[in-house]
């Protein structure tokens, strides 16, 4: 088990790139190994919610109560030896007209973040990838984010490296809902300056690269 590597995706902000819309979009990857010893924790967190009285069925950031927000942040700052977290910002008013449609601007941006990722994080030692995002509903979407990872991963992944793409609903997995908070962190402290919670993630993150500004920020 310890020789394939996983790679949970999530993302903040949205597709509206008119005035109304996000100032950023941000696509963020979790990194980590079996086995997931931490998730033990956090399964034990949601069964405290429900036997508080909450209808817990996942952990999602934006939904969640301040409370259990707080809660699931301090499970995971208190595991994050076990990821390893890189991000992308893009600050959409900077984006080129012809990529401002959903189903170009995703894959597009979600390649870079893979091309840049993948060859610092896995070692010789990797036998096969797992790539997971939530499911994605419209079908002419999941083929053009699946083209885009598939390229990315066949570019940067030694010849005798495996790959799978999977969507899955990010209730099945904790590895998407903690992808999903700790992108919210990212996405937070960039749209708001809020740093609190970022700060409880950010031993565990490796990297910010902004697109546009072909800048990147390595936190260690």
């Amino acid at each position: 088990m310890n020789r394939c590597a996983y790679i949970f995706l999530d993302e903040a902000g949205n597709f509206d790139f008119s005035a109304n819309g996000t100032r950023y979009f941000v696509l963020t990857s979790v990194s980590m190994r079996r086995p997931f010893r931490w998730f033990r924790s956090i399964d034990d967190c949601k069964y405290d919610c429900i036997e508080y009285g909450l209808d817990s069925e996942y952990f999602h950031c934006t939904a969640d109560n301040k409370h259990v927000r707080g809660k699931v942040f301090d499970l995971i700052g208190d595991h994050l030896d076990g990821l390893c977290i890189d991000c992308l910002v893009i600050e959409k008013a900077k984006t080129d007209p012809d990529l401002r449609i959903a189903q170009h601007f995703y894959p597009e941006m979600l390649g870079h973040l893979l091309k840049f990722v993948l060859p610092q994080t896995f070692a010789v030692d990797t036998d096969e990838v797992i790539v997971i995002t939530d499911t994605i509903p419209v079908n002419k979407r999941r083929k053009a984010i699946e083209k885009s990872i598939q390229l990315a991963l066949t570019g940067q992944l030694l010849p005798k490296i495996k790959y799978r793409i999977l969507h899955h609903d990010s209730r099945s997995h904790y590895g998407l809902q903690v992808a999903d908070y700790c992108c919210w962190a990212v996405y937070r402290k960039l749209q708001t300056g809020e740093t609190t919670w970022f700060d409880q993630i950010k031993e565990a993150v490796r990297s910010e690269l902004d697109i546009f500004q072909d800048d990147v920020l390595y936190y260690y």
